[in-house]
């Protein structure tokens, strides 16, 4: 199953200068190491997979050979698995050192599209280092936080539904009776809050898709070529320009920001002031996603995206953008 799996990601496992399998690995004293498969770029490992048998325990305690060979190599991500659940490693925690926690999972007979959107960051086509560790922290936070809100659904911890409930009581205690009671009401709200979040999307989904068309600001100059394509705004556009006042609603108004779009890219301004541009959607090729953002210079910097909600990772320097903005005008 490891092979098959190395070779969808697009590296050749016929080839031993891409995909090397028993890479000796010299340890200390140990001479004769070896790990299991190694991917190599340009001569240098990228990637170490440490394998188990099928189905095999996949705990952290079992990955003593993969923790010694990250450390003596110049591959920056182990990969341990059972043919069937691949578990991602870096060193973010410490330079040199495999985390022991996995940055990133994947289950391949359970998974989610935006986990095939984060496996194709390892793909040979579009591998790129300093890109998965910029993702590889929030992604691994991300997804613990994920994990543990799934448990507080089923089974709200007394901390969280007394911090829940605190508001609530008023001058009432705590008590078990209490307790008790906000436990089953906290699950419940839960369960609903859900379930209205998802009628909310299949509503979406049933709703006939609309072609948003922006009229430009500027008044519009008689062309002799009356053939010239017009501004249409497409659904990504739409989608990206809500997610960038999902981010910055908490710093202002979201009816300061607007969108104006022309035929290269969508720009999104602050009052709707072309000075005060806070980033820009490339979207015009959607194989081609990039975000533009802005630098204290207001230089634009491009970056690619995987996939829209990658905008998300770029709210700092909204936000930083934004607040440029509202300095230089209280000056």
């Amino acid at each position: 199953m490891i092979m098959p799996f190395i070779q969808i990601l697009g590296y050749n496992v016929f080839d031993p200068l891409e995909v090397t399998p028993e890479l000796i690995a010299d340890i200390g004293t140990k001479k004769g190491e070896k790990v299991d498969y190694a991917i190599l770029k340009d001569g240098q490992p990228i990637m170490l997979f440490e394998c188990k048998k099928a189905g095999g325990d996949l705990n952290i305690n079992n990955a003593s050979q993969l923790f010694r060979y990250f450390h003596v190599t110049a591959a920056r991500f182990g990969v341990l698995t059972n043919g069937l659940v691949y578990r991602f490693f870096t060193d973010l925690e410490q330079p040199n050192k495999m985390d022991e926690k996995p940055f990133f999972e994947f289950n391949i007979l359970d998974f989610k599209e935006r986990d095939v959107e984060e496996l194709k960051k390892f793909a040979k086509a579009s591998f790129d280092l300093d890109t998965i560790l910029t993702t590889a922290n929030d992604l691994k936070y991300t997804r613990a936080i994920q994990n543990r809100l799934a448990e507080w659904m089923t089974n709200p911890p007394e901390e969280f539904v007394r911090l829940i409930s605190y508001e609530l009581l008023g001058n009432k205690r705590f008590t078990p009776v209490v307790k008790d009671q906000f436990t089953l009401i906290t699950k419940r709200a839960f369960e609903q809050l859900l379930g209205e979040r998802i009628n909310e999307r299949l509503k979406g989904a049933m709703t006939p898709e609309k072609t948003l068309v922006i009229e430009q600001s500027a008044p519009i100059i008689p062309s002799e070529n009356t053939s010239e394509p017009q501004v249409v705004t497409t659904e990504d556009e739409a989608e990206g320009f809500h997610l960038v006042r999902a981010i910055l609603r908490e710093f202002i108004s979201p009816k300061r920001i607007v969108m104006r779009d022309a035929q290269s890219y969508c720009a999104i301004l602050l009052d709707d002031n072309n000075r005060k541009p806070i980033c820009r959607l490339r979207f015009n090729n959607p194989q081609n996603l990039r975000l533009g953002i802005f630098n204290e210079k207001k230089e634009e910097l491009l970056q690619p995206l995987e996939s829209i909600d990658d905008i998300f990772n770029f709210a700092d320097q909204l936000k930083a953008t934004i607040s440029s903005y509202e300095t230089a005008a209280k000056e």
